[in-house]
């Protein structure tokens, strides 16, 4: 199935990022907690592809077991970065004998030496690519704050509809911990002409090492409530735990309040996290 009829059915989804293992040895532990989380039955599963597209043939391996043995509606992440035509038509062509329908088009983190050998310099690039050789569903990334490296909001806007234009069916947001900063930036894209649907990305933090660590890489603003909560409780595992997963569920009930339908869990892998969001959103999901 295709993403984008999920999305334009006018009901709420509730959707679960994965990530493929960075070592063969560790495949088989991964596939076990994604299985875990494809049994709550979310309305589709992304899996994301490793700095570098060092781990693509785990990302295709994983996304291919979803599918066929939970019969989830899958999409596959697939990075500019190294990226050549010749790669692109191999990647695309698995996908086409798979039956996935779906794909996330991203430009990629940078490696860490600097070099790129790609044929894709940015997102848009991919999409167009994507959109003129294939019949795939495209998804893209969108950043409420801002892209890091944007010289301001007004920018990031006109390159986000450049995306749309070019073919990308729906947006994900790059996390956020503040639902305002999403409205507002939901008001400010569709004044744009963007109107394509767009997913809400939520990651529940539940440790305190792992919100400084998201900080460093997005830049995303910390609410003084939840920095209290990490304050309070991030020495505490357990206790971290719990309020990491009521923080976020808090947050999906008050979009899904505001009309915004299409919720995206970065689950970091972690079945009991997905599993206590999807009990706390029980009654209202219903």
């Amino acid at each position: 199935m295709k993403i984008i009829d999920l999305l334009n059915n006018d009901k709420i989804t509730i959707s679960f990022e994965v990530f493929p293992p960075k070592k063969a040895e560790n495949l088989e532990s991964v596939r076990t907690a994604t299985e875990k989380i494809a049994c709550l039955h979310p309305s589709f599963m992304s899996v994301t592809y490793g700095a570098a597209g060092t781990t693509a043939g785990y990302t295709i391996e994983i996304a291919e077991n979803l599918k066929n043995s939970d019969g989830i509606t899958v999409m596959p992440h697939l990075t500019c970065v190294t990226l050549t035509e010749k790669k692109a038509v191999e990647m695309t062509d698995r996908l086409k004998k798979a039956g996935i329908e779906n794909i996330m088009a991203l430009r990629g983190d940078l490696p860490a030496d600097g070099k790129r050998e790609h044929e894709f310099e940015h997102a848009v690039d991919l999409i167009r690519y994507l959109k003129a050789n294939t019949d795939l569903c495209i998804g893209g990334a969108c950043y409420p704050e801002g892209h890091v490296e944007s010289a301001n909001k007004a920018e990031d806007i006109g390159y986000l509809r450049e995306k749309v234009d070019a073919g990308c069916d729906f947006l994900t947001t790059q996390m956020f911990f503040d639902n305002n900063i999403l409205y507002n930036f939901l008001y400010r894209i569709r004044e744009a002409g963007i109107n394509v649907p767009v997913l809400a990305g939520i990651m529940p933090i539940c440790n305190k090492r792992q919100l400084s660590r998201s900080v460093a890489l997005s830049g995303t603003n910390v609410p003084e409530r939840f920095r209290a909560i990490v304050d309070r409780f991030g020495d505490h595992p357990a206790a971290m735990k719990q309020a990491g997963i009521i923080y976020a569920s808090e947050q999906i009930i008050d979009l899904l309040a505001n009309n915004v339908k299409h919720i995206h869990v970065y689950t970091m892998n972690k079945p009991d996290i997905a599993e206590g969001i999807m009990h706390n959103l029980s009654e209202i999901l219903k």
